[in-house]
């Protein structure tokens, strides 16, 4: 079995395992502060048939359940971090389960676990198995020792989806809430991924917000410098939204 992946925008990513697919941090609008800087590859009108959604924590940019309710199957399989399933149900998806790390959950012929992770507010990371293939999706944690401990329980992961922007809080002192570039290819050295896509790095407040507000510290393409000196090994694609990547089983 193979994995395709589409990167939709920011760290909403589509993982199509033949057939079998999961959407990641689904974010389908647009609203004041918050503009993916890149065109969405779906809407979700358009978005095939889904398996499962994974979303690593509550911010607007991750889980976005107002805009993906146009979904048409509102009985999708939604694994949320703890404390923010009632929004996704609100929203009228009947099937939500909320995790916190090292949770497990099978649906379909996947097993989805969630793994450590810190930002500005609650979160989760995870990874995804299926039929000898394993994902790690970062959404935008910060670098944080805990994330070692996903290595030693999945020693062979064949992609990891890595956050690379190190947002930072500019009226806090330029406080990162996101892990930059040279820290995702860190963490990317202790999974020793087979292949890895940097995520969650076109993102604007707008230029205002930008100023003012947020800091951003890290690019696709630092990421892969920085990957060629400290993981030498692992493939990197930096993917346009919508161009597939095929991700073949060892």
């Amino acid at each position: 079995m193979s994995l395709t992946l589409i990167r939709v925008a920011h760290s909403c990513v589509l993982l199509d395992f033949a057939g079998t697919r999961v959407l990641t941090d689904p974010w389908f609008s647009e609203r004041p502060g918050y503009f993916p800087g890149e065109p969405l590859a779906f809407t979700p009108a358009t978005l095939p048939l889904l398996s499962a959604v994974v979303a690593s924590h509550g911010h607007y940019d991750h889980y976005d359940v107002d805009a993906f309710s146009a979904y048409p199957d509102r009985a999708v399989p939604m694994i949320v971090k703890r404390g923010i399933g009632d929004r996704a149900m609100r929203a009228g998806f009947t099937d939500v389960t909320e995790v916190d790390a090292w949770e497990q959950v099978s649906i379909d012929g996947l097993r989805i676990t969630a793994t450590p992770a810190k930002h500005a507010v609650p979160e989760v990371t995870f990874v995804i198995e299926t039929a000898g293939l394993t994902v790690f999706f970062g959404g935008d944690t910060l670098r944080i020792q805990e994330l070692d401990e996903v290595a030693r329980r999945f020693p062979r992961i064949d992609l990891a989806l890595l956050p690379v922007n190190g947002l930072m809080i500019r009226p806090a002192f330029n406080r990162r809430v996101v892990m930059n570039a040279e820290h995702a290819a860190e963490l990317a050295a202790v999974l020793r991924p087979r292949v890895a896509v940097p995520i969650h790095y076109a993102y604007t407040a707008g230029p205002v917000r930008d100023r003012l507000l947020l800091k951003y510290d890290g690019t696709p393409q630092r990421f892969a410098a920085a990957m060629a000196a400290v993981a030498p090994d692992t493939d990197v694609h930096i993917l346009a939204t919508g161009r597939p990547l095929e991700v073949q089983p060892t």
